[in-house]
């Protein structure tokens, strides 16, 4: 069979008990516009990846109860309508570039007749919005040659390689923030905007969406804003270490009386230069105090020439 991606229908009293568990109070069956619509499927999208059959299977779960919104903009007047029910069909007869069974979330959403919605119902019906897109994240990102996480290997996505497509596949979602009307979707069937940083775990995982030019959504970006504040401290007490270093280094240039001008010095060293010349310091000065013979200047002075 071949799927429209978003399609009406009248809704049944099943639908309806279904769709009032989030409304405030019970809609009349003509108050209420309901569609189905693909989020998502296994197929290898515009970006070389796909999901597992599994991955579809949670999203199914994950995306019950969320809000449609357009172009994934999370601005509160963008939403349009919501899920109350999610499943994942499969067609036997069709086969995925790699080579599977088809499948893909179809989702049932529901929309509030009346106001700003009508115009949007209209264009549902008459076929100008059709295409969706959905935000979410996954733990998993492999590659479909060796299986060795997405990055970590030598293969790249888009090269054959003894005739198999590289591409990468996306597996246990951890969540799903949205579902949106987007003029060209990721999915040639549905559409697909994945995580931002996908498996990728820290400011690396970060830097790498980064470079990669995606955009954070809003809740990746709230969790991006609290890594950067994180570092922000760690900085600052790295900072604090830092100074506290170039003291003790300059008191010890000044206890061995070598002559070295370490007040200026000690400003271009780095953190492991730092710590080299505290150590090299104390090591030369550890036997004079052992002794009991006082402090005496250091004669070999070549394990501080700066080149």
């Amino acid at each position: 069979m071949n799927m429209e991606r978003v399609k009406s229908f009248a809704p049944e009293e099943a639908d309806l008990r279904e769709i009032h568990q989030y409304t405030r109070r019970e809609f009349a069956p003509e108050e209420l516009y309901t569609f189905s619509v693909i989020l998502c499927d296994n197929e290898i999208d515009r970006d070389g990846e796909r999901f597992t059959r599994g991955a579809l299977e949670k999203l199914a779960r994950l995306f019950v109860g969320r809000t449609g919104i357009f172009d994934h903009n999370l601005q509160g007047r963008n939403q349009t309508a919501r899920i109350y029910r999610a499943e994942v069909v499969s067609e036997p007869a069709r086969q995925t570039a790699a080579g599977e069974e088809y499948a893909c979330v179809k989702a049932r959403a529901y929309m509030v007749r009346g106001g700003g919605s009508d115009e949007l119902i209209r264009e549902i019906d008459g076929g100008i919005k059709k295409e969706v897109s959905v935000g979410c994240s996954v733990a998993s990102v492999r590659c479909s040659i060796c299986g060795e996480a997405a990055g970590s290997c030598a293969h790249q996505k888009g090269v054959r390689y003894e005739g198999r497509l590289c591409h990468h596949v996306l597996d246990e979602p951890t969540d799903a923030y949205e579902w949106s009307f987007v003029a060209v979707p990721a999915q040639v069937g549905a559409g697909v905007v994945k995580s931002f940083r996908g498996a990728e775990e820290g400011i690396e995982g970060w830097l790498r969406a980064l470079e990669r030019g995606q955009a954070p959504s809003g809740s990746e970006a709230r969790s991006l804003a609290g890594e950067i504040r994180a570092l922000q401290k760690e900085a600052s007490l790295g900072r604090a270490y830092r100074e506290e270093l170039r003291k003790e280094v300059r008191r010890l240039a000044f206890l061995s009386g070598d002559g070295l001008p370490m007040d200026s010095v000690v400003e271009k060293l780095s953190l492991e230069e730092l710590k080299g010349f505290r150590k090299a310091y104390q090591a030369r000065m550890r036997p004079e105090s052992q002794l009991g013979g006082g402090e005496k200047p250091m004669q070999d002075k070549s394990a501080f020439q700066l080149g």
